[in-house]
């Protein structure tokens, strides 16, 4: 069913508990600029016994609001053009889609697995582009121009609607490390540019197959929204060699305690 339930909504103590851990995962989402989503499942899981499916697709109810508002809010610090965000986001639309069909026929422990070994893969990504080099070296140029933009968003509606979180996870070391861009909190803007259709898509998807808890996602997402903003203020705070340690400790320790 796409639509919850009237008669399967929690208590009043549910409700909060559920918005103040919407909260939480909404914050750390905008600091991150990952939607709150990479978090959100692995607690669905641990914490509210959630198989995998379930968890990606109840993460989605917070993920597909969060991530259009922390979008917006990098957009007001960054300069993004809209046409590149447009042309990043349809990209992603159909391979979000197929993706988001095959993971939710695929066994919730194939799934988590691959779910940690594809952060296990990000941190590995995202620490090569943090070697050290010396300081008169001149900057790298990028393997890959502006035009390849597309591809980019290809690959990463695969991760979205696979992971449900993996297009924006995939896409900002992407673009730090292969496209140049040398500033984190641009590159995290235009991942959330490339996350906002895909995980719409891969929302209907899960819907359309059952793996939505819309009674516990919908307060989370109302939790995330408040936050998200505070969020994506800290990440602009921050020195960005801190920013990338920061995330690749948050993968890698969610990505060990699930294997």
């Amino acid at each position: 069913m796409l639509l919850p339930d009237p008669s399967a909504w929690p208590s009043l103590t549910t409700l909060g508990t559920d918005v103040a851990l919407g909260l939480v995962l909404g914050g750390v989402g905008g600091v991150f600029g990952i939607g709150g989503g990479l978090i959100a499942i692995p607690v669905l899981g641990w914490c509210f016994g959630m198989d995998q499916q379930m968890a990606q697709g109840t993460a989605l109810v917070m993920v597909a609001p969060n991530v259009l508002l922390g979008f917006w809010r990098y957009k007001q610090r960054n300069p993004i053009a809209l046409r590149t965000a447009g042309i990043l986001g349809a990209s992603a639309i159909v391979s979000a889609w197929w993706a988001a069909q095959v993971a939710a026929q695929v066994g919730a422990h194939q799934l988590r697995t691959a779910f940690a070994g594809f952060l296990l893969f990000m941190v590995a990504l995202m620490l090569w582009g943090l070697r050290p080099r010396a300081a008169d070296a001149p900057p790298r140029p990028p393997l890959l121009s502006a035009r390849w933009y597309p591809a980019l968003g290809a690959l990463s509606g695969v991760f979205s609607g696979f992971f449900t979180v993996g297009g924006g996870v995939v896409a900002t070391p992407i673009f730090t490390s292969v496209f140049g861009i040398r500033q984190q909190t641009l590159a995290q803007g235009l991942s959330l540019a490339l996350v906002v259709p895909g995980s719409l898509m891969a929302l209907l998807a899960y819907a359309q197959a059952g793996h939505v808890n819309w009674a516990m996602g919908v307060p989370m997402a109302i939790g995330g929204l408040i936050s998200i903003s505070w969020g994506v203020a800290l990440a602009h705070s921050l020195p960005e060699r801190l920013l990338r340690l920061a995330f690749c400790g948050l993968l890698s320790g969610t990505a060990l305690a699930m294997f």
